[in-house]
Order: structure tokens, then sequence, then C-alpha cells
């Protein structure tokens, strides 16, 4: 067995989790943290019913993100000449380096650190300003129509004056800034700039596998004594039509919930986020008193050949299973639980499945392992997607706890039978005691690039059961809200629903438990009450539309079990 890459920090920002032990119990608790689409993010109405459309409603995205540039001396026009993934990825940077005992970066042997970082084109801030540039072709677009249909000279510079001034207006004009900060390879240079590392800095693109394959590459790294200490992750802030409608021509978003490794996969839903790793040599990490959270005992890497460019093979992704694991000294019949890449689309979870299964197969594994993905949660990251997998993955060894799999109803035919390989386990619980602390992350993307990483706890003592709070998250998760609503009289009660439609338009399906929790907690035993039944946000909008309108009418009391609405009033018993 290999001496191993233990990772001594970690650090994140995803949709609904500001850190690893925040997307830790939303994992426990199945916490999803899709919400329809912000129209500042993207008007969806400008894209609905032609070839350039998308028909995806709802995506996981970042909620009351701030970068704090005065605690990273970052001067204004920088700030605002840079794609904000820059930004995140340099606070993630900061905590992950805090996390492993090296805050500010004292104390890195800076000579020999260096930054991997998975990224595709940059983030769609940058794709966005340079709409600015392009203004002379749409000048000259606009004036040739204008003259096709008879306008004369002035009042054709007066409108397009007018209309270049309102084109322009929200991207920022062009300076010494703009070039660096709008490429995705200055990323992993900017982080090494604040922290003057000299290791070596370089933005990985091998699309969704990116961030894992920043960890593999860092690993060798390691291994080789090329690196004595590697910040990996990958960032992904990308939502907007270049990617949606992309995707969307290529049926592979999901029109309305999603589904992963389900025996009806409808595609994914779109996610943004950054993660980061702090990795080094486990002796080393002994050496400088450092507890991992994990150990990285093993690290594959493949391409599918001729097998395409979109669509995964299975014997591409066996082979970088089989070069993980021959490089780690255990087999993947040994391993738990697998953090799958889970796109929940048709042909990429059946394959997945399908080399996981066959892997395992070909080691005599004597039971199951439990399979799941982290996109179920927060979406497709992208870029950031293999570096959620495995933060995940170690939290889940460091617990000790077998996570459940989410977003899995009706299990893939390859979760059944009873000589099948891998379970979805909805409920999770702790690890088993007769198999060792191991799991496996896999990540894939375009181009037929295959990524996996074994993975291995640290802890000698096992433990029995799981803690209180653990068992209290794993007990919580409800596909379905109650929203409950009183008042002292029919007007309040309207106001009441009011407000909690405003509110409920944007909330993600986890803020709808939040809501639906905060609402019990202010029951004031009024004598006119309501109750609504919801799931989404958009199912939980459209009833209560439905409930207002009879609330409205006058309706007292009156019980639609179809439409989730209830009506009351009258004492309580």
């Amino acid at each position: 067995m290999s001496a191993g890459i233990a990772i001594v920090g970690m650090a994140c920002r995803y949709p609904d989790a500001r850190s690893p032990r925040e997307l830790w119990e939303n994992v426990l608790a199945a916490r999803g943290a899709f919400r329809p689409i912000p129209p500042e993010r993207l008007r969806l109405a400008d894209y609905g019913g032609t070839p350039d459309g998308t028909y995806v409603a709802e995506a996981a995205v970042l909620e009351g993100w701030e970068f704090d540039r005065v605690r990273f001396r970052v001067a204004g026009e920088t700030f605002r000449a840079a794609d904000p993934a820059h930004w995140l990825a340099l606070e993630v940077a900061a905590d992950a380096l805090a996390d492993a005992g090296f805050p500010g970066g004292e104390g890195l042997p800076r000579e020999a650190a260096g930054v991997l970082l998975g990224n595709t084109l940059t983030g769609e801030f940058s794709r966005a300003g340079l709409m600015r540039l392009r203004w002379p072709y749409v000048r000259r677009v606009a004036d040739a129509v204008l003259v096709e249909a008879g306008w004369e000279v002035g009042a054709r510079g007066r409108l397009l004056g007018a209309m270049e001034a309102a084109y322009k207006a929200p991207f920022p004009e062009p300076g010494g800034e703009t070039l660096a900060g709008g490429l995705s390879n200055t990323i992993a240079g900017r982080v090494c700039n604040h922290f003057d590392l000299h290791g070596g800095g370089y933005t990985v693109d091998g699309a969704c596998a990116s961030s894992l394959l920043a960890v593999a590459n860092a690993c060798s790294a390691l291994a080789a004594g090329d690196l004595d200490v590697a910040l990996v992750g990958g960032v992904d802030l990308s939502l907007d039509p270049f990617e949606l409608v992309g995707f969307a021509r290529a049926g592979a978003l999901a029109a309305g919930e999603m589904r992963v490794f389900d025996r009806r996969p409808g595609g994914f839903l779109p996610g943004e986020g950054c993660g980061m790793a702090v990795l080094m040599r486990l002796p080393d990490a002994v050496a400088l008193r450092r507890a991992p959270y994990a150990v990285v005992r093993g690290w594959g890497v493949s391409s599918d050949g001729s097998g395409g460019l979109t669509r995964p093979e299975a014997e591409g992704q066996l082979l970088a299973l089989r070069r993980a694991y021959a490089r780690s000294g255990f087999g993947p019949e040994t391993v738990a639980y697998f953090e799958g890449h889970g796109t929940g689309t048709e042909v990429g979870d059946a394959t997945e499945l399908r080399a996981l299964g066959d892997a395992r197969r070909a080691g005599g594994a004597a039971r199951p392992a439990v399979v799941g993905s982290v996109k179920a949660l927060i979406g497709h990251t992208k870029a950031a997607a293999g570096i959620a997998g495995m933060i995940k993955a170690a939290m889940a060894l460091h617990a000790q706890v077998v996570p459940p799999t989410a977003g899995c109803r009706d299990p893939h035919r390859e979760l059944c039978g009873a000589a099948r390989q891998l379970a979805a386990d909805p409920k999770g619980g702790p690890w088993p005691d007769d198999l060792p602390l191991r799991a496996g992350v896999s990540s894939f993307g375009f181009g037929g690039i295959n990524t996996h990483v074994a993975l291995e706890g640290v802890s000698e003592e096992r433990r029995r059961g799981v803690p209180p709070d653990v068992a209290a998250l794993l007990r919580s998760h409800q596909d379905t809200e109650l929203f409950l609503l009183d008042a002292d009289d029919a007007q309040g009660l309207v106001r009441r629903v009011e407000r909690l439609r405003e509110r409920g338009v944007l909330l993600s399906r986890a803020e709808l438990g939040d809501a639906a929790a905060a609402l019990h907690r202010e029951l004031a035993g009024g004598r006119v009450r309501a109750a609504v039944v919801a799931s989404t946000a958009g199912e939980l909008v459209r009833r209560l539309d439905l409930l207002l309108e009879r609330l409205r009418a006058g309706e007292e009391r009156g019980v639609d079990a179809r439409g989730g609405v209830f009506i009351g009033s009258g004492g309580t018993a």
C-alpha cells in the first residue's frame, strides 16, 4: 500500500453550504439546494420556445456571498475587472489553508507549495463582459436595419448613441486588469500571487472532471517530490446561455426534479460553487502533527480514446479504476461507499454503475457497496464537482458514517437484484463494522476524460452507531413540507399568505423546510387558519395563489387534498 497523500485541510462554498461541515450536514439531512433560477442571473422568459432556448427552470445557486476585498487587500479597480470566480477561489483557498493550520499561508514551505485548480471558461461574468467589446458589430447591424427602414442620418446617430450608452452600462470599462481578470489560467496564479507560493500554479481544464483531475495531478506531484504542499480544487460560476442552451440541446438538463442513479433519470440541474483541499504526503503531515480528514491512497486517470467526445464509455472508466486501485494497494471490492459522478442522465448513470459494478465483481466483492452523488443536492457544479464529491467522501470517512443516497426514488436496475454490486441507501447509517474505512470518488468529463481517487480513513478506533446529532439529521429528511398560517381575521391571514408568497418565490428546497418550521413557531392560535402542502418553491407559489384566490372570495372552510390547500376557522380543540 502506498504511503498516501493526506487531506489536511478543506473549505468550500456551495449552495446552502459555506463550509465542509455545512455541506456534510446537508448531505446527512438530504437538504437540496435547488431553487428557481433568479431572473438577475438569467431571464428564462427570454430563452423559451426557440432554437437558442433552454427548458431548465431550477438551479442550485450561491446566495448572499460577497467577497471581502479589504480582508484580501484587493484594490477596487482590480476587483471590478476580474471575474468573481477569481475572488471566490481566493477566499476558499484562504479558508482551506487556515483549516490545514497555515492561516494566511504562514508556515507553508512556499518554495514547494503549489496550486492546481479546476476551471472551465472562467465564469459567466467574463463572457458577459465581452459583449461590451462587440458593440461595433451590434452598431453596424442596427445601423443597417435603420438605413433599410429609411431613417435619416441624424435620427440614426441619436438612437445609436442612446443604444450604445444603455448597451455598455452593465459592463465595466476595460482597463489594465481586464485581460488577466477574465482568464481562467490566472485564477490559480492569483492564489499563488496572494500567498507568495513558488511551487507552481496552473488551471486544469478537464471539463466536469477538472477538480478531481487537479487532485490526481497534485498527488502525482507530491509523490514524485515536486511539491511538498498542494492546494487543489475547483471553481465554477457559469449559469449563462452558452452552457444552459448547449446542455439543453444535448438533452442533458432536467426539466423537473433531478434524479441520480434512478430508474427514470431525466438529466441534471445546474449548480455552482468552489471547493478546495490542502494535500501533503502522509509522513510529512504526521511529522507536522496535522490531523488528516482522510488519506488519498490511489488515483487514476484515463481517456475513452475513440469512444467519443461526449458519450461515456465503461471501458475507459474501468481503466481509471484499475489504475487507482493498483496504486492504492487494495481493491474496489473492499470499498464500502462510492461517491459517483452521477449526472442523472440515462447513458451517464448506466455506464458509471456498470463500470463500478464490473470492477467490484472482478475482485469478488462479498456484498454491495452504497453509491450516491452530491449532485443530487447541489446540482452539477461542473469544474467544481469532483472536489465536492471528495469533500463529501472525506467527511464520511472522518465521521465513519455512510451517507444516504439522495435523489434516487426508484433505484436503477444496476442497483437491484441478488447479483448487484452497488446499492442505494436512502437512510444512511454507521460504517459497517466488518469493512475498512474506504471510499472511492469518480469524476468524468467531456472529451472522454475519466478520473477516480481511492480514499481511506485514518482513525484507528472504530465507532459504534452514530452520535445523536448525526442520527437526528439522518431522520430529518422530508420530501414535502407543511406550511401552517393563522391570524385573528381573514384580512390578516391574507397578508400573511402574501408575505409568504413573496418570500417563497426563490426559496431552495432546503429552505422550504426552514420556512415551514419558522411558520410553525409563529402560530398564535388565531381564529382563521390555513395550510399548504408543497415540495418545491414553484409548487408552493402556485398553491399559495390558489389559497389567496379562495380567501379573497370569502371562503372560510375548505379541503382541497389534490391541490394541497386547506382552510379552517373557529376555535381550536
